[in-house]
């Protein structure tokens, strides 16, 4: 972008400036790349972001509840459930009682789940490579730490605990 571009303008006298406005630029940029992705995974894989998400969760740790899987991405209770019932009807998860709570399921990948993620994962990371790829890796590194950041005042501002 240019130096002259709508990023780079002061906001004269508070006035807020959409294309400045860091939350939208925020918004905008995460569903451009979530448009990018959600068309590979759906196109070639029949799955949702949720989905995909869902999955990743449970490859990385293990057997969870849908709350607990709630709390990890910051996904509402609806849209986890949902993904949850598609992946069971695809047996790529299954649903088992929790034993401590007869109301709540634990979730596990199934072993057509786990192969799926095998080869998904290194499609996302390629994906991800792309995106990041006129970047330098400092600026990646920053750029993941300020996010991090972000998300941490954000979370402080509502009362919620970090995921």
């Amino acid at each position: 972008m240019s130096a002259s571009s709508p990023l780079h303008e002061d906001a004269a006298g508070g006035e807020l400036k959409l294309d400045a406005y860091l939350p939208y630029r925020l918004s905008v940029a995460s569903n451009a790349v979530s448009r990018l992705i959600a068309r590979a995974y759906e196109d070639r894989f029949g799955l949702t972001i949720p989905q995909w998400r869902l999955i990743c969760v449970l490859a990385e740790d293990g057997p969870m509840t849908q709350g607990g899987i709630v709390a990890r991405t910051v996904m509402d209770k609806v849209t986890v459930s949902r993904a949850a019932q598609g992946l069971a009807q695809r047996r790529l998860v299954a649903r088992s009682d929790h034993h401590a709570d007869g109301r709540s399921h634990v979730l596990t990948l199934t072993t057509e789940g786990a192969r799926l993620h095998a080869e998904i994962s290194p499609l996302a990371l390629a994906y991800e490579a792309a995106l990041i790829a006129g970047l330098s890796p400092e600026e990646v590194a920053l750029l993941k730490r300020l996010l991090v950041r972000l998300q941490g005042a954000a979370d402080a501002l509502t009362g919620t605990s970090p995921a």
